[in-house]
């Protein structure tokens, strides 16, 4: 049974973070950013070669997790895998004790750190939500076997019970296309919902009232901005992510508080971040509607316990 089922269904404000693996064999640092945000956070996301960088993979990373007793969310690209490494993977999920999964499509091979590997997208997030509701039901996605035509797929030796979830982007222009793909996913199957980062809180609002009519739990994406620059980069690289100017400006101000101290610079913007943070999920907690906070700190998930801490959380 999921305990991230569990914490939503009994109406908890549900906290999840990051953890991301390495790319290499030394864990050390992803062990300590999950001992850090044990006990903090109700479930821990392990990234599946993030942007399309080869990393330690997330299923590997997710039963790290498990040994160290803490809750995962094994995110799952259809980037890398046609359909038989899929259906693998989410059974060995289960077998290792993992029990959430979040269904991802995948950013393209080309923005990643190896541009001449071959793409598969042999399906895409809304067929992986149908596909991981085929094995919860005790059959797989097998459709043939030589001629004879299998409408139900093959049963299996013991099902899964895997609690699917998938994202969304609120602040998307044009947002009707990903309200047309939040339904799809809705009735794929999936349960919960990870939003990209949000800033406008009135526009999320009328997101959430939009997204009340259906039986889904939507927890904020809440994103660590560590500098001015940062914030600048996002808006002009990352869909779906608008940092407004006066929270653009609030990192800027930190900055020149430092004066020509580069290093002193650099820690004024990352506390003007986590105050930024901090803020944005009280706000949330206080306003009561959404089922909670996805903090991504992109490698700095040792700073996660403070922003909870000055959330009042």
């Amino acid at each position: 049974m999921s305990k991230l089922k569990e914490a939503l269904d009994k109406g908890e404000f549900v906290i999840t973070a990051e953890a991301g693996p390495p790319k290499g064999t030394d864990i050390s640092e992803m062990l300590h950013h999950a001992r850090v945000l044990k006990g903090k956070v109700h479930a821990v996301n392990v990234t599946d070669n993030q942007s399309s960088v080869m990393r330690l993979g997330s299923l590997a990373g997710c039963h790290l997790l498990v040994d160290e007793g803490l809750e995962p969310v094994f995110q799952l690209t259809c980037r890398d895998r046609n359909r038989l490494a899929i259906q693998s993977d989410l059974l060995s999920a289960h077998v290792l004790g993992i029990r959430n999964v979040l269904a991802l499509t995948g950013d393209h091979i080309l923005v990643g750190d190896h541009p001449q590997a071959k793409p598969v997208f042999d399906i895409e997030s809304v067929q992986l939500l149908q596909l991981i509701e085929r094995l919860n039901s005790g059959r797989d996605m097998a459709t043939k076997m030589g001629r004879k035509e299998l409408p139900n797929g093959n049963e299996l030796q013991g099902a899964t019970d895997l609690f699917p979830g998938a994202v969304v982007t609120p602040e998307a222009d044009p947002l009707k296309p990903q309200l047309m793909k939040f339904e799809k996913k809705i009735a794929a199957g999936a349960k919960f919902f990870q939003t990209q980062a949000i800033y406008d809180l009135d526009k999320f609002a009328d997101f959430m009232n939009y997204a009340k009519q259906f039986d889904a739990k939507i927890l904020a994406g809440i994103l660590l901005l560590r500098s001015a620059g940062m914030a600048n980069y996002l808006n002009k690289f990352v869909p779906g992510i608008n940092v407004p100017d006066n929270l653009i400006n609030e990192l800027k101000k930190a900055k020149a508080d430092a004066g020509d101290d580069k290093q002193q610079a650099a820690k004024n913007q990352l506390q003007a971040g986590i105050q930024i943070a901090a803020r944005q999920v009280k706000q949330l907690h206080e306003a009561k509607i959404c089922a909670g906070v996805h903090i991504m700190a992109i490698g700095l998930e040792d700073k996660v316990p403070e922003i909870l801490a000055q959330a009042g959380l």
